[in-house]
């Protein structure tokens, strides 16, 4: 199963978020969208999604415009996690990870075995089995994120869209939430997702996309993506590198100063 966007443009108000982002999501890959903040990474996972509409472009699944996909069967091909979503309500967190498996039950029908299965696996893959009575409106921050995370694994849908699952996270569990999401990804599943960790970035995905002012400033593997004059032109820092048992790793280390403006008598 494929999902991709064509030529994305997305204005809000009168700024351009997105101008002109072309980009596909296969089955088996894990894709991390990177780039500084405001480069437009949360409004291209949501047009992904269906939940933004843009106001030039296309986004296809399999070929068929994702607008013209009953709501319904969208929701069983393509998984989503938000960024920071709040949790409002007191439910306990095994029945507000049971809400991932709504798109696959009948009107007011109860959970089946099966769906009893995918809520287990989901619970026990990000970690949160032993918050299965606690109310969802007292975890943590952290503790929310991974349970939100369950919520989209149980699902079980071809695609998963995650927007920053890690930035909340201790380092043992963003490291596992990484792990489990390139499991997932070799498991089957198209998985992307929004990161600003670049040293995660480089050790987990197959393939980065770099956003800058709201279009692809690069994309390809890790290390074709993280070169110093990319992050310098995107990010405006430059990093250190080095290697653990033959993985390369970089750290952002210095801010680099903003580029001198371009005299007004050589402007166009």
């Amino acid at each position: 199963m494929q999902l991709s966007a064509e030529d994305l443009h997305v204005a809000l108000g009168r700024r351009a978020v997105l101008s002109g982002v072309s980009l596909a999501l296969g089955s088996g890959e894990l894709v991390g969208l990177i780039g500084p903040n405001g480069a437009g990474k949360t409004t291209l996972l949501r047009a992904l999604a269906g939940l933004l509409t843009p106001d030039r472009g296309d986004v296809l699944l399999d070929d068929t415009p994702l607008a013209g996909i009953p709501a319904g069967v969208r929701a069983r091909r393509i998984a989503f996690l938000a960024q920071s979503a709040p949790v409002h309500w007191g439910l306990p967190v095994a029945e507000m990870v049971a809400l991932g498996r709504l798109p696959w039950r009948a009107p007011f029908a109860g959970p089946s075995a099966r769906d009893a299965e995918a809520i287990a696996r989901a619970m026990a893959a990000a970690d949160v089995t032993a918050f299965a009575g606690r109310r969802a409106d007292t975890l943590s921050g952290g503790e929310r994120m991974r349970a939100l995370l369950a919520r989209a694994l149980a699902v079980e849908a071809p695609l998963l869209l995650a927007d920053e699952p890690v930035a909340a996270l201790d380092p043992f569990h963003q490291l596992q939430i990484m792990e489990l999401l390139a499991a997932t990804a070799r498991a089957g599943t198209g998985v992307a997702v929004v990161l600003h960790d670049l040293a995660l970035a480089a050790r987990s995905c197959d393939r980065l996309v770099l956003l800058a002012h709201g279009a692809v400033l690069a994309e390809g593997p890790p290390a074709e993506v993280l070169t110093d004059p990319l992050l310098a032109e995107a990010y405006r820092v430059a990093v250190l590198r080095g290697a653990h048992h033959g993985t390369p790793f970089l750290l952002p280390w210095q801010r680099l100063a903003a580029p001198d403006p371009m005299p007004m008598e050589t402007r166009p």
